[in-house]
């Protein structure tokens, strides 16, 4: 006896929630301004605050941009930071 199992649809975006630290810096908005450009040139949904970043969008354009973030911020020195990623969990959230 052989028992199908039916797959759902795999969503294909993902929303991260970044906090990202600066350290041994001056001034922490340089870095933290650079992460979020980089977010926003990929064309991201961001949303700012006081303690982290939610960022969304496709799956692929969210690990680019990721990346590309961590590497905009430790120009300004050394920077941790610190991501939760999910496919489970959409920002904007739906409508209704």
């Amino acid at each position: 006896m052989t028992t199908e199992v039916k797959l759902s649809p795999q969503p294909t975006g993902l929303t991260a929630q970044v906090s990202l630290y600066p350290l041994r810096q001056e001034h922490l908005s340089p870095a933290i301004d650079a992460a979020l450009a980089r977010w926003r040139e990929r064309g991201l949904e961001v949303q700012p605050g006081a303690m982290s970043t939610l960022i969304a969008g496709d799956e692929a354009a969210v690990w680019e941009a990721l990346r590309d973030a961590f590497a905009a911020a430790t120009a300004y020195g050394e920077t941790v930071m610190v991501v939760t990623v999910s496919n489970a969990c959409p920002w904007p959230p739906p409508a209704g």
